[in-house]
């Protein structure tokens, strides 16, 4: 069990006396909540290993990612239909256009939050584990743990490296949804359908940009995963 659930659940008798404390628990659900939108995992650090939260966010931001690859490639479809449709069609189109970016925004701004949170995981299992390093009394099993911290910490940089990458290319291609909804919501006509016609295929290319990168991405934290669970294994 984690060694601060530990304290805390020592304490709880004395704790739960105090009116105050009941405030400051319910405080705390709340930050949780407000936080990361779900009470679970807001407060998972509360009961979780390090080594367990650090693979439980990964696998939440890699699962982000595929998601926002599925939302970005249903908004580009969505476009490229646009660009085919009679004028009568044209505002309902827009409309749904329209909803496919915002969802777009949202899938990207999941992801920013899940790997703001692999971050925060990454550097409590790190910290632990270094300071932890100079607690072994056998020189050779100190050198050995030594070794396996560089290597997950080196490991866990690359990755979060990876996922900065997508969050930061994402906004370019957003970007560009946006000013393509924006000039349709201002000219549904069919003369605006024909000036969006070369920018369909620009976006496609950089969506299939994108998805690539998320792919690797994705590949990337499925290495990391897998290499922490054989190592606990081991």
């Amino acid at each position: 069990m984690n060694p601060l659930v530990t304290k805390i659940i020592a304490s709880l008798p004395a704790i739960l006396k105090k009116k105050r404390s009941w405030v400051a628990v319910v405080a705390l659900l709340g930050v949780g909540f407000f936080a990361t939108g779900d009470l679970k995992t807001g407060i998972d650090w509360m009961w979780k290993e390090p080594r367990d939260l650090l693979v439980d966010r990964v696998e939440e931001a890699r699962d982000s990612q595929h998601a926002a690859a599925e939302q970005f490639r249903d908004a580009l479809t969505k476009f490229k239909a646009v660009v085919d449709l009679p004028e009568s069609d044209l505002e309902r189109q827009y409309n749904k256009l329209n909803a496919a970016h915002k969802r777009s925004q949202a899938a990207a701004a999941d992801i920013s939050k899940r790997i703001d949170r692999v971050v925060d995981a990454s550097n409590g299992l790190l910290d632990e584990w270094s300071s932890e390093l100079s607690d072994y009394n056998d020189p050779a099993l100190r050198r050995i743990a030594e070794q396996q911290f560089d290597q997950t910490r080196e490991h866990a940089t690359r990755l979060i490296e990876s996922m900065r990458q997508i969050e930061n290319r994402m906004q370019p291609v957003l970007a560009s949804f946006q000013d393509q909804v924006l000039y349709l919501k201002h000219n549904l006509n069919l003369s605006a359908i024909a000036a969006l016609e070369g920018e369909a295929t620009v976006i496609e290319s950089n969506v299939d940009v994108l998805i690539a990168d998320m792919n690797r991405s994705i590949a990337e934290a499925d290495a990391f995963i897998a290499v922490i669970l054989d190592r606990d294994q081991s």
